[in-house]
């Protein structure tokens, strides 16, 4: 992970002994790196904190919580009807330098499995895949426009006035695939109510049985990773990672800790994760036992990954 060593030091240190000689939120929130971003009450959804919180920002692959909130909640969905994989998917992921899943053109995963493969790996194939499979239309582009434009109809529904999805994976090519911090919260909100959602972006690993790609996925979001590979957070609940060039490092994430839940955004942020420790640990105390914000950041540093 790179890192503004002093600016950081200052960040996650003044965080560390805040909320070391403080109870949580008894004084102000830990200066961040990120361009924007909120914390919310989980439950409630009352803000926390803000920092530039309603400007719009690319937000990279974070887009990929509405794509898979619209999918899980089409009606009549059948989360084991098998999808085709197309090299187009493949050639895409290809041409565009993205994340991917790594199918297999001619696998025949389920939607389920496609589910995880776009949340874990944050497979942009596996994304192409479902807004393929589940859009309506008589091409590929028609389906793939209907499925984006039932994103946008879900963030009017959710009171997103701020967001506007032209991609089902965050990659857009005309750069007005945008939200706010605070849609994302409150998307956030919304999906983490949603059962399936939840088992999703909390999962570390998950088996393919070798039938859609890879032998197994593994969740890019480092906070709920056990180590050395992650920070293994306490309550750490997921959500989602992102990176592109325009919209820098972004994460969306969830914490549970001492009878309280957090939703907290970032968005172009390079200390996204130190930044996440820290708010985490002002919001809700810090865990029983745990190390602070500054000590995990400092024992044994572990590599960002690019999404």
């Amino acid at each position: 992970m790179r890192r503004a060593k002093g600016a950081l030091a200052v960040t996650i240190a003044t965080g560390a002994l805040l909320t070391a000689t403080a109870p949580a939120q008894a004084a102000p929130a830990p200066t961040l790196t990120a361009a924007g971003a909120i914390v919310i009450n989980g439950t409630n959804g009352s803000t926390l904190m803000a920092k530039d919180a309603d400007t719009k920002r690319p937000m990279a692959s974070t887009t990929k919580i509405m794509t898979a909130m619209v999918a899980t909640t089409l009606p009549g969905l059948n989360l084991e009807q098998k999808v085709t994989v197309k090299q187009e998917y493949l050639d895409y992921v290809y041409q565009q330098g993205a994340s991917s899943a790594q199918l297999k053109a001619g696998a025949t995963p389920t939607v389920r499995q496609l589910l995880y493969g776009m949340m874990l790996p944050s497979g942009c194939d596996a994304s192409y895949a479902l807004a393929d499979a589940l859009g309506t239309g008589t091409t590929m582009a028609a389906r793939t426009a209907d499925f984006i434009a039932k994103m946008n109809a879900k963030a009017k529904e959710l009171g997103m006035t701020n967001t506007v999805f032209d991609s089902f994976d965050g990659i857009s090519s005309t750069g007005k695939n945008v939200s706010t911090p605070r849609d994302l919260a409150m998307l956030t909100q919304y999906a983490m109510k949603d059962s399936l959602f939840q088992t999703l972006v909390k999962t570390t690993t998950y088996s393919t049985g070798g039938t859609a790609t890879v032998a197994s996925w593994s969740n890019t979001n480092l906070l709920i990773q056990p180590r050395p590979t992650g920070y293994a957070v306490p309550g750490a609940l997921g959500v989602k990672t992102g990176t592109t060039t325009a919209a820098g490092k972004c994460l969306v994430f969830s914490v549970t800790r001492n009878g309280k839940t957090i939703i907290g955004v970032l968005l172009n942020d390079e200390e996204r994760y130190m930044d996440s420790m820290a708010l985490s640990d002002w919001a809700l105390g810090p865990a029983a036992g745990s190390k602070s914000a500054i000590q995990r950041s400092n024992t044994e540093p572990i590599p960002d990954i690019l999404d």
